[in-house]
C-alpha cells in the first residue's frame, strides 16, 4: 500500500542512507533536526518527493506548550541555510482559510511583515535600512476562485518581479504523533493537495522559473494510512477520511505564530 505522507522523513524510513539519499541528524537544545538529501531522479520517484534537501524539525513540546522563542530561533537557522540571496521574495500562503486544519498557510500569511511598498528612503528613515524586499498572497483554492494556485502565483510572481518564491502549506503525517509537533522546510516546491490525493498543478523551480522554497506542519493523517501503519490492514484504502487533532484551532495558532516568526526573521 502507498501511505500518504508529505514529510520525507516518514518516506524514507525503511529505506537505507546511500550516496542517493543522504540522512544527517542533529540536536539542538533537545531538539531533533533531520536533513534530507535526495540527489537523483530514481530515489526521487521510487520516495514520491522531489529532488532536493528537505529538513525537519522535530519540537515536541515547544509547539504543544507554545513556548515558541527558542524554536523559532532554530527555525530561523534552519530555513536561513535554504534561503538564497534574493532582492524580491514572494511569500504564499497555500490552504483554505474556512477549513480549520488548511488553514496554516493563510492565517502564517497574516503575520509576515509585507515590505515591497515601503520605499527605501522611508526605511531608511524610519530604522529600516537594508530592508529586503516581500510581497505575501493568499491565493485561496480552485474551488473558492475557479483559478488554479499556480496560474495566481505565477501571475503574482512576474507582477512583482520575485526572484524567490516561499510557500507555506499545512501537510499530511503518517504518525500521529507527528501532527503540530514539527515542521518541514524544503527547497523542492510542493505539489498542492497531494498529500490527500488532491493534486493541483505544481508550485515548483521548473514552472515558476525561479527557486521555490516550502515550509509547513503536519495537520492531518489519512485515515486509510493510519490504519494500515497501526494494523497492516489495507481494506479501507478508497476511503476518503483524514484524522485531525482535537484541539486543531491551537495548533493552527501556534504554528502560524512560529512560522510566521521564523520566517520574518530569516528573510529580513
Amino acid at each position: 500500500m502507498n501511505t500518504r505522507t508529505d514529510l520525507a522523513i516518514e518516506s524514507i524510513n525503511n529505506i537505507k542512507s546511500s550516496s542517493d539519499i543522504i540522512k544527517e541528524e542533529r540536536f539542538v537544545d533537545n531538539i531533533k533536526i533531520t536533513k534530507i538529501i535526495i540527489n537523483d531522479e530514481k530515489s526521487a520517484e521510487k520516495l514520491g518527493k522531489q529532488k532536493g534537501s528537505y529538513i525537519t524539525i522535530e519540537l515536541g513540546e515547544y509547539m504543544r506548550n507554545g513556548e515558541s522563542f527558542s524554536a523559532g530561533e532554530i527555525l530561523r537557522r534552519e530555513l536561513s541555510s535554504l534561503l538564497p540571496d534574493f532582492k524580491s521574495m514572494l511569500i504564499i500562503g497555500i490552504g483554505n482559510i474556512m477549513i480549520t486544519p488548511d488553514s496554516i498557510g493563510p492565517e502564517t500569511a497574516k503575520k509576515i511583515l509585507a515590505t515591497r511598498h515601503i520605499e527605501k528612503h522611508l526605511a531608511d528613515q524610519i530604522g529600516l535600512h537594508g530592508i529586503k524586499s516581500v510581497s505575501v498572497l493568499s491565493p485561496g483554492v480552485l474551488g473558492q476562485t475557479g483559478i488554479e494556485v499556480q496560474e495566481i502565483v505565477k501571475g503574482a510572481k512576474n507582477s512583482v518581479n520575485a526572484d524567490a518564491v516561499l510557500l507555506i502549506d499545512a501537510l499530511v503525517a503518517k504518525d500521529l504523533s507527528r501532527l503540530g509537533s514539527c515542521v518541514q522546510i524544503s527547497n523542492t516546491g510542493i505539489v498542492p493537495g497531494s498529500g490527500v490525493g488532491n493534486h493541483r498543478s505544481p508550485l515548483t523551480e521548473k514552472e515558476l522559473g525561479v527557486p521555490v522554497f516550502s515550509i509547513g506542519v503536519p495537520t492531518v493523517v489519512d485515515a486509510p494510512t493510519l490504519v494500515y501503519e497501526l494494523t497492516g490492514n489495507d481494506k479501507i484504502r478508497k476511503n476518503n477520511m483524514i484524522i485531525t487533532p482535537r484541539e486543531i484551532d491551537m495548533v493552527i495558532e501556534r504554528s502560524s505564530e512560529l512560522l510566521s516568526y521564523g520566517i520574518n526573521c530569516a528573510v529580513q
